[in-house]
């Protein structure tokens, strides 16, 4: 078995552990990155498609008051583009019948990133030395010790594969899925515990899909390509398409439960049939279709997330704590920003605060 001993051990490579991971590396502070999976990016999901990368988890961010996102995107020479959203939007309603309403543009305006917002992710990895990160390591155990902690990679029910001795760790996942898949040593208390488990994760039992075609037919018609349906299988439909050139994409969530969407194959032809009930039989002809069920996804959902969140939850830090036994672990991940939570909004605070509570630095 292999031990490593490192000052901070980063758990989770999603936007807030690769944010912190920069915002260290800035500092010259030795640090690991374990990620579970075999890519980055955790909820940041952007497949391609002929030079343009559709968004499978988040996709908008809202300039007038996401300002640390706005302040990154531009430090690291990225650029944004505003939501289409011109033209009518289409209503189905639990009958199947399908009317032309007018549009409800989006309060403040949303705006999507060119690259998609996995370029975020591939950007800040440009200032991270590449030995820093781990793909395929799922932390499975935390140990505390006299000073920092002992982290557990591999599966619970074997020996840990690797090990790694920590002065700092930040835990930048969701804390429900932490608290469901780490065993803590000793055992956390039951209201830090039970908070954890509590805080839903957002979009955890959610699925979104991306459709791309040549043309904008919905546009070309006067549609917007923002829809709503009361009968499913989607419940909301968005233009996801590239900044005023192709491919062009309709994108959204569907509307259905997790348990109602194990067939794939079934769920994308439900899928199509409905875009061209509601946008015309072109839209059942997508030259790329994407699909993403993070219900499915062991490394974001637990068995508590399967139902889908109507509503955005008020997210907060876990019984009011940001650190647990005495500051060895520090929490981060979007489901615990006091403010924006849910949003990368939210994932880029909680790092700033993790590293500046590790570091004893502002951050500005």
């Amino acid at each position: 078995m292999h031990m490593q001993t490192v000052d901070t051990l980063i758990i989770g490579g999603g936007l807030s552990g690769i944010y912190a991971a920069y915002l260290l590396c800035q500092r010259d502070k030795p640090l690991v990155v374990l990620e579970a999976r075999g890519r980055l990016g955790g909820r940041i999901l952007s497949p391609e498609h002929q030079g343009f990368f559709s968004d499978l988890g988040p996709s908008w961010y809202w300039p007038s008051i996401h300002h640390k996102m706005s302040h990154l995107i531009q430090a690291m020479g990225l650029h944004g583009y505003r939501q289409f959203e011109e033209g009518l939007g289409r209503f189905q309603d639990q009958t199947g019948t399908v009317r032309t309403i007018r549009s409800y543009p989006m309060e403040p305006p949303s705006w999507r990133l060119s690259g998609g917002m996995m370029g975020l992710i591939t950007k800040l990895c440009e200032k991270i030395p590449e030995n820093i990160i781990r793909l395929n390591h799922p932390v499975c155990r935390i140990e505390k010790l006299p000073t920092g902690a002992l982290v557990g990679v591999g599966d619970l029910e074997k020996e840990p594969r690797t090990r790694f001795i920590a002065n700092k760790v930040i835990l930048a996942m969701p804390t429900r899925l932490a608290a469901a898949t780490i065993l803590f040593e000793p055992e956390l208390s039951y209201e830090l515990t039970q908070a954890m488990l509590t805080i839903g994760t957002w979009m955890a039992g959610q699925a979104k899909f991306c459709a791309l075609y040549e043309e904008p037919f919905w546009r070309q018609s006067g549609l917007s390509g923002e829809g709503f349906s009361e009968l499913g299988p989607l419940g909301e439909i968005h233009d996801g398409s590239n900044n005023s050139r192709g491919p062009y994409g309709l994108t959204g969530f569907v509307g259905v439960p997790a348990v109602q969407r194990n067939d794939r194959q079934l769920v994308t032809e439900a899928i199509l049939c409905q875009l061209a009930i509601l946008y015309g039989k072109p839209a059942a002809q997508p030259v790329a279709f994407f699909y993403q069920d993070w219900a499915r996804e062991r490394f974001t959902a637990t068995q508590f997330d399967q139902r889908p969140m109507y509503e955005h939850p008020l997210y907060h830090p876990p019984a009011g704590q940001t650190s647990f036994w005495n500051g060895a672990v520090h929490l981060a991940g979007t489901e615990t920003a006091d403010r924006h939570g849910g949003y990368l909004e939210g994932a880029l605070s909680t790092a700033e605060r993790a590293v500046m509570e590790i570091t004893g630095n502002s951050n500005r």
